[in-house]
């Protein structure tokens, strides 16, 4: 992972080179898989963590949070956010877009960074922001196979990250629950196939969706 992050807080994941990996995406279909996905030395969700708790077990080493629109303005409105079950179990947190400079988040605000990191900090666990480098590789990645600049998830993001971090001879990182679609914003057909060729050269290990 590129080094030249946007704040102090933003650190390498520097997970351990041999650890096993689980990435747990929010697909409804994720299916039950708590004893494989809590086995995991590591173990990263996102944003309401779907299942957890339950179905897809009950550890959290990473929580990434989606720092930009509507979603964390709802979270920092909630009194008892940092109360939630979740967060509470999250060893660190990685908010996957860079902070906009003020001039540029208005009239109406869509970056909440600055506000993300003020309701974080006092937690005291790392808090992991993906630079913009890392977000113009994704989009390079992904642009051969869509029309248009590519708008990627967060999932796909993270998912580089923590690739980008992780040694080659490592054992594959587990996808739990990735359905490849939602917002139509996002180009999940380029990223399924980039997740395909992940698989093939062995670097991801993606589950499929229960039925």
């Amino acid at each position: 992972m590129p080094a030249d992050f946007d704040l102090p807080e933003a650190q390498r994941f520097a997970l351990p080179p041999a650890a096993s990996l689980a990435i747990v995406g929010n697909a409804p279909e994720i299916g039950a898989a708590a004893r494989e996905i809590d086995e995991a030395d590591c173990v990263v969700r996102f944003n309401n963590a779907e299942g957890f708790g339950g179905r897809t077990g009950s550890r959290v080493t990473h929580l990434a949070l989606v720092n930009r629109g509507g979603q964390m303005r709802e979270w920092l409105a909630e009194q008892a956010f940092l109360e939630r079950p979740v967060v509470r179990a999250a060893q660190a947190f990685i908010l996957p877009f860079p902070m906009l400079p003020a001039e540029e988040n208005g009239p109406e605000p869509i970056c909440w960074t600055r506000e993300a990191l003020a309701l974080l900090r006092p937690t005291g666990r790392p808090i992991h922001i993906l630079p913009e480098n890392l977000h113009e590789r994704a989009r390079r990645l992904l642009a051969p196979r869509t029309v248009g600049r590519p708008n990627p998830s967060t999932g796909f993001l993270v998912t580089l990250a923590l690739l980008n971090d992780r040694p080659l001879e490592a054992t594959p990182a587990q996808a739990y629950g990735f359905g490849f679609a939602g917002w139509p914003g996002h180009p999940w057909a380029a990223e399924r196939a980039w997740f395909a060729e992940a698989q093939a050269a062995g670097r991801v290990r993606l589950h499929p969706l229960a039925d």
